[in-house]
C-alpha cells in the first residue's frame, strides 16, 4: 500500500501514520484500514484506491469497498453508529469492538477515543484474533494522542492530498 506523504505534519500526525502503516504491514490479510472521526469523516487510511492502477495492471480484482477509503469510512461510521445505538437501547455500556464475518472477508470496527473509530477490512483467510489483537494495540497507542487539534490536522492533510491528486491527473 502506498504511504501518504507526512511532510509538514506534526510529530503526532506522523506517529499515527507510522502506526497505521505498521498495522497494515504486520498483519497478514488486511485489505484496507480507516480511522474515522466521531462525525464520520475519514482521518487516516491505507487507501487501497491508491493502488487501483497497479492492481489493474497486474490483473488483480479490486479489494476493499469499491477500492475507496471514503467508502470504508462510511461503512465504519454507519456500523459504529448502529452498534452504539443498540448498546444504549440494551443498556449494555459502551461498544468496544464489532466484527462482521462475510463469505469474502471480514470487517472489524473498534472504538478509539471520543467516538473515533478504527475500521479494518480483512481478507477471508485473515486470522480474526490476530487482527483484533493488533487493532487493540493500535487503539492503545493512538487513543491518547487523537486530540481535536490532531483530528483537524489529519482532515486538512487528507483534503490537501485530494487536491494534489486531482491536480496531477490533469
Amino acid at each position: 500500500m502506498t504511504a501518504p506523504s507526512t511532510f509538514g505534519l506534526s510529530s503526532e500526525a506522523r506517529n499515527l501514520h507510522w502506526l497505521l502503516t505498521n498495522l497494515v504491514e504486520e498483519v497478514p490479510g488486511l485489505l484496507s484500514v480507516a480511522v474515522v472521526s466521531s462525525d464520520g469523516l475519514l482521518l487516516l487510511s491505507s487507501d487501497p484506491g491508491r493502488n487501483a492502477e497497479a492492481r489493474e495492471a497486474q490483473g488483480e480484482r479490486p479489494q476493499g469497498p469499491r477500492g475507496s477509503a471514503a467508502d470504508l469510512a462510511t461503512i465504519v461510521s454507519g456500523i459504529g453508529s448502529l452498534t452504539i445505538g443498540a448498546a444504549k437501547l440494551m443498556e449494555f455500556g459502551g461498544v468496544k469492538q464489532t466484527m462482521v464475518a462475510m463469505d469474502e472477508g471480514s470487517l472489524f470496527v473498534m472504538s478509539i477515543s471520543d467516538g473515533s473509530l478504527l475500521g479494518v477490512h480483512g481478507s477471508p483467510d485473515c486470522d480474526m484474533s490476530v487482527v483484533a489483537y493488533h487493532m487493540a494495540l493500535f487503539v492503545g497507542r493512538a487513543g491518547h494522542v487523537l486530540t481535536p487539534e490532531l483530528r483537524s490536522e489529519l482532515r486538512k492533510s487528507l483534503e490537501a492530498e485530494k487536491i494534489e491528486a486531482a491536480g496531477s491527473r490533469r
